[in-house]
């Protein structure tokens, strides 16, 4: 693997610029195009650890921030207002994360689409619980089964 976009002068200075305006989004996704050679699945968590807590040659991001951009903010830019806050009235979406053992294993390649299709993956560590509309679908690292969300089209 080779970083080829964002690194020009051999750090991540350039992107940390880039991130602190106001209008950057954080996130990529070609919809599964390339799935067996690209893996963007670590990149909220590659956020939280890098960039807000153990970035050594540079500033970090605050965690306060980072945290609105990836979920109030993300939300707004596709109109989806009942989410990305908490509040009454608005969904229950909510991670719970050990701050401290945040953390991400290498992608590894495994193929369980059809025809032995193959595909790269990325497991976070540090999730404590995920709740999606209330219902909790990860329990410490560990999916639980529970599929209470939905996939959103247009």
């Amino acid at each position: 693997y080779m970083p080829f976009f964002n690194y020009s002068y051999g750090d991540l200075s350039m992107t940390h610029e880039l991130m602190q305006h106001e209008h950057t989004r954080n996130g990529l996704s070609d919809a599964g195009a390339h799935c067996g050679a690209i893996c963007d699945g670590g990149m909220p968590t590659f956020l939280m650890t890098h960039w807000v807590r153990d970035r050594q040659r540079g500033p970090r991001l605050q965690l306060e921030k980072m945290v609105q951009r990836q979920t109030r903010k993300t939300a707004e830019l596709y109109g989806l207002t009942d989410r990305g806050l908490i509040a009454p009235g608005l969904r229950a979406d909510l991670n719970l994360i050990d701050f401290d053992a945040l953390t991400f294993d290498m992608p590894e390649m495994v193929y369980d689409f059809p025809a032995n299709g193959r595909r790269l993956v990325q497991h976070a560590k540090g999730y404590v619980g995920t709740f999606v509309h209330g219902v909790q679908t990860v329990e410490r690292d560990e999916f639980t089964g529970a599929l209470p969300g939905k996939l959103l089209r247009g």
